[in-house]
């Protein structure tokens, strides 16, 4: 087994936490230094003596990239260990590193996640962020998992090949990384662990809103797409109506155009690294959605507006935020599915 420790900018706590592993367990510890430069040369100098391997990067490349330098290294060396992976700031208990150590013995070909519950006091941004979080990969993946954020994850060392082809440099990884294991043949295997913030969380250097539109990209691509769809179906409706004069003619012809922009956006762009189908198995599936989605607002209003009293405006908001979120699922999971 080996113990990865990705590290930028670490303090203390970084040679608190070697401490106490070597304490514990006889693993080597491969430590990343991500260009944290030479104000920090002195921590890794005394994680080297104290036994570490150390590696480093000369510019900040990010923590993605940080794992995947850890990886190699193991791979390229022919060290045939499962890998442990722990953030250096201390927030990783060594006995729930042990935990990893052993479910990875239990279950291979598993990602190992150590998924803190978020009792008690928890910083406000890392409850939130971790809540968004959890809802994106439920509605990607139709799969719930407590802590997708974590950064104590354990792999088998047949997946070492698989994790350094994973997309992303930084804190969108270890995301990708989730959304990628059931195409790639990898479950996900959750051991409860300790929530542990010190001093709010402040030694983090995920960035809120750089790093999270990362996480969420491939999301944020279908809101944009959905929403520049909308955008072309607006304009074409005034448009046609100008020019012909007939509502139903200009509704058909303006929504029938925003649906071939949104379709090949979405193929081309939003769901490009997945789309195995071809457009003539695709199309079909896509229409066929569009006309469900077209019945199922009907049904939907008439449902809380008239059947359960809901006023028009709070109908009319819950039925689209329903419509979207399984037309993004639908339209991940079984139109432009991957192979």
């Amino acid at each position: 087994m080996t113990i990865l420790i990705p590290s930028y900018e670490p303090d203390q706590r970084l040679i608190g936490l070697i401490h106490k592993l070597k304490e514990v367990s006889g693993d080597p510890i491969l430590i990343v230094d991500d260009g944290s430069g030479d104000d920090y040369r002195g921590i890794f100098d005394t994680a080297k003596n104290a036994g570490c391997t150390v590696l480093t990067h000369r510019t900040n490349q990010g923590k993605g990239r940080a794992l995947k330098t850890g990886f190699d290294y193991v791979r390229e060396h022919g060290i045939k260990d499962d890998i442990v992976c722990a953030d250096s700031d201390g927030q990783h208990l060594p006995g729930d590193i042990l935990k990893i150590t052993e479910a990875i013995r239990r279950h291979r070909n598993h990602i190992v996640l150590g998924s803190r519950q978020f009792t008690g006091k928890v910083p406000l941004r890392s409850r939130i962020g971790n809540s968004a979080t959890r809802m994106v990969y439920a509605m990607a993946t139709g799969k719930p998992v407590q802590d997708t954020q974590t950064g104590l994850r354990g792999y088998s060392s047949e997946m070492l090949d698989w994790l350094c082809q994973v997309q992303g440099d930084r804190f969108e990884y270890e995301m990708n990384m989730l959304l990628e294991a059931p195409k790639a043949g990898y479950d996900l295997y959750e051991v409860p662990i300790e929530t542990v913030y010190l001093d709010d969380n402040k030694s983090s250097h995920f960035r809120p809103l750089a790093d999270s539109a990362k996480v969420y990209f491939p999301f944020l691509k279908f809101c944009a797409s959905s929403g520049f769809a909308a955008v072309l179906d607006f304009a074409l409706l005034f448009l046609l109506q100008w020019m012909f004069g007939s509502l139903f003619l200009s509704v058909i012809g303006a929504r029938l155009c925003s649906s071939i922009f949104n379709y090949t956006v979405n193929r081309k762009i939003v769901f490009a690294g997945r789309a195995q189908t071809t457009a003539r198995t695709s199309i079909p599936k896509y229409f066929s959605l569009a006309v469900a989605i077209v019945l199922l607002n009907y049904g939907l209003l008439h449902l809380f507006h008239v059947n359960v009293g809901i006023p028009l405006f709070g109908s009319k908001l819950i039925t689209e935020i329903s419509l979207f979120l399984l037309s993004f699922w639908v339209q991940l999971k079984l139109i432009f599915k991957s192979a």
